[in-house]
């Protein structure tokens, strides 16, 4: 049987050498002279799971004696929750403390970059405030931007040769008057900022994420139909279709979270699930200055290698886990700031949601790197550990 020994919320020890040598094996706690501390979480997990036995100098402490002394504390049922599901599939998992073999580096990806080039005369069109939509007059002049930056939709959604106007969105409508090439009759940029600023008071951060992936030569587009803000095309793509290619279709989607906003985390979640069920890659952007002020990660992990646990004791961390759960919201900045301590440790993130039936889901950020620009994108994917 496992001993365990309750002193106060931040000293558990094992004192007993069967339960120290057993416990060792499992990479559970730290050596202080000859007893060995556990965590809080270290401690719930093996009197839940393996049957340990916790006493104090009064008494046997029972799972919920032991946990409703932390009852206060921040996601602390989350935190928990996050902790069992990754021992329970047989892996390690500390908390945040550095170690001294920690990775040299945090993996990015880096994502191509091509310079628009705006050669054709400027365009003049009509701006209908209600819809947020402008009209090119010209149909040559339409069709020939829709061609080369496949910018506006040209007849109908994947059907250009019906119709022959070109329809822009508020963002492509207001790049192009940023660009100086097109005039909108009756109306100055200014206004159509402030009129699209008034329907959406973030349109300003989306449009920055949109010109920054726009003037390195990608496509943006609506990412309404997956629920986010923007679908993307690598540079090079375009809307002309040939008759072995058929249509072209996005592997990419943008969802915007500004730092001052905050999310549901099932309503994050769940876009990016959709994303993933229509087997795209989904790319969080955040703009804005980063804060100076850190959060905390929750945990580190370790992962597998060659099919086997790794050993915390030769290899160094993978990932820095943050532990959430469904009904809980994350704020831009905080997300932001999680990020950048996991960055720190030179270690990707993780975010583990624990939903109500206490199953957790496991998403992995990846930082990538927009060549030439100074914002924050990151992918996430599902993950399974």
């Amino acid at each position: 049987m496992l001993e365990l020994i309750y002193i106060s919320k931040n000293k558990i020890y094992a004192t007993d050498q069967s339960t120290i040598d057993i416990l060792r094996k499992g990479f559970f706690g730290t050596m202080e002279k000859r007893k060995l501390k556990l965590n809080i979480f270290e401690a719930l997990y093996l009197i839940e799971v393996r049957n340990a036995v916790c006493k104090n100098k009064k008494e046997t402490l029972q799972f919920s004696t032991l946990i409703s002394y932390f009852n206060t504390s921040k996601k602390f049922i989350a935190k928990y929750l996050t902790y069992k599901d990754w021992r329970d599939r047989g892996l390690v998992i500390k908390e945040s403390e550095v170690s001294e073999n920690e990775p040299s580096k945090t993996p990015i990806k880096q994502y191509p970059s091509n310079k628009v080039l705006f050669s054709f005369p400027k365009l003049s069109g009509t701006f209908f405030p209600s819809d947020l939509i402008s009209i090119v007059d010209n149909e040559e002049k339409g069709m020939e931007i829709y061609q080369k930056l496949w910018m506006g939709q040209y007849g109908s959604y994947k059907a250009a040769e019906r119709g022959k106007l070109n329809k822009l969105d508020i963002y492509e409508t207001v790049f192009l008057m940023e660009h100086e090439k097109l005039d909108i009759t009756g109306f100055t940029k200014k206004q159509i900022i402030s009129l699209a600023s008034l329907r959406r008071k973030d349109f300003l951060k989306l449009f920055e994420v949109y010109t920054d992936w726009r003037e390195k030569g990608y496509v943006i587009k609506t990412g309404f139909k997956f629920g986010t803000h923007f679908r993307v095309y690598f540079p090079g793509a375009t809307p002309i279709k040939n008759n072995t290619a058929g249509w072209v279709h996005s592997k990419h989607v943008i969802h915007v979270f500004p730092r001052d906003s905050r999310l549901l985390i099932s309503e994050w979640a769940r876009a990016i699930r959709v994303a993933h069920s229509v087997r795209k890659t989904f790319i969080l952007a955040v703009p804005g200055s980063a804060t100076p002020k850190k959060i905390e990660i929750d945990f580190v992990l370790y992962h597998r290698r060659g099919g086997e646990a790794e050993n915390p004791e030769i290899f160094p961390p993978k990932y820095a886990m943050l532990s959430l759960s469904e009904e809980e919201y994350i704020g831009g900045r905080e997300f932001s700031r999680a990020i950048n301590k996991a960055k720190e440790r030179k270690l990707e993130l993780v975010l583990a949601i624990a939903d109500r039936e206490t199953a957790v889901t496991y998403y992995k950020v990846k930082q990538i790197k927009l060549k030439d620009s100074d914002a924050d994108y990151y992918e996430i994917d599902w993950m399974q550990p």
